[in-house]
């Protein structure tokens, strides 16, 4: 019996591991647009509760929206997700919402229990240091970058790099997320623009956003211009 207990263990882990992977094995080009509609309407409800400070988000320099973000648990847990970014353009991050890029996020955490949950993600992030981190290439939330659980209903005072939130039960509330690493998703990127093309060169304003990027945008510019 415990030779067979000891079978199942890398069993379940492999299928976690598959779990998380086939989004994006099944990705294309409606489904890249379908998750960028999907992190829209993510943004219209966290507008929409004021559970995150639009005044903070006016002060970020780039938006991480990562909707329905999935999370298994079998001995050891699993995060996988991904969605859009989307930063101020120009050298500062003085400009308007830039064209979105697409990130993955992924990592580990402990955990005994078996299941699974599924949450939205916001991430502000709030110096020019760690967006150029991010933009340069895969970034370790609480390593690369420092990270703190965002404020609620008045604006944030905090001097971290990033702002991280997650939506449970409809209401937006600050998050630990040490330990997640954000990467570039190439592949989505390429799908959406049509040619092999940077995160960086996205958010520099050198694509023209697609109907649902646009959407994300407008919403971003009318809601949360430059403070």
């Amino acid at each position: 019996m415990k030779s067979l207990a000891k079978r199942s263990v890398p069993i379940l882990l492999v299928s976690v591991i598959a779990c998380l992977a086939l989004p994006v094995w099944g990705a294309d080009k409606n489904k890249d647009e379908e998750t960028i509609r999907n992190a829209t309407t993510v943004l219209q409800a966290m507008v929409g509760s004021k559970d995150i400070p639009l005044s903070t988000v006016a002060k970020a320099d780039c938006i991480i929206i990562l909707p329905s973000v999935k999370k298994f648990a079998v001995g050891i847990g699993g995060t996988g997700g991904r969605g859009p970014m989307t930063c101020r353009e120009g050298a500062d991050f003085s400009g308007k919402w830039s064209a979105p890029a697409m990130y993955s996020i992924g990592g580990a955490s402990a955990g005994f229990q078996i299941g699974g949950t599924s949450k939205d993600f916001v991430i502000l992030v709030m110096a020019p240091s760690a967006a150029n981190k991010v933009l340069d290439g895969k970034v370790k939330i609480g390593t690369d970058a420092t990270a703190a659980a965002g404020s609620g209903a008045s604006a944030s005072t905090s001097t971290a790099d990033m702002l991280t939130y997650a939506r449970t039960s409809g209401l937006f509330a600050g998050v630990s997320l040490g330990g997640a690493s954000l990467d570039p998703d190439s592949d989505a990127n390429q799908r959406l623009y049509g040619k092999t093309v940077s995160a960086r060169e996205v958010v520099s304003g050198g694509v023209k956003a697609t109907p649902a990027g646009q959407s994300l945008v407008s919403l971003l510019d009318s809601k949360a211009g430059k403070m």
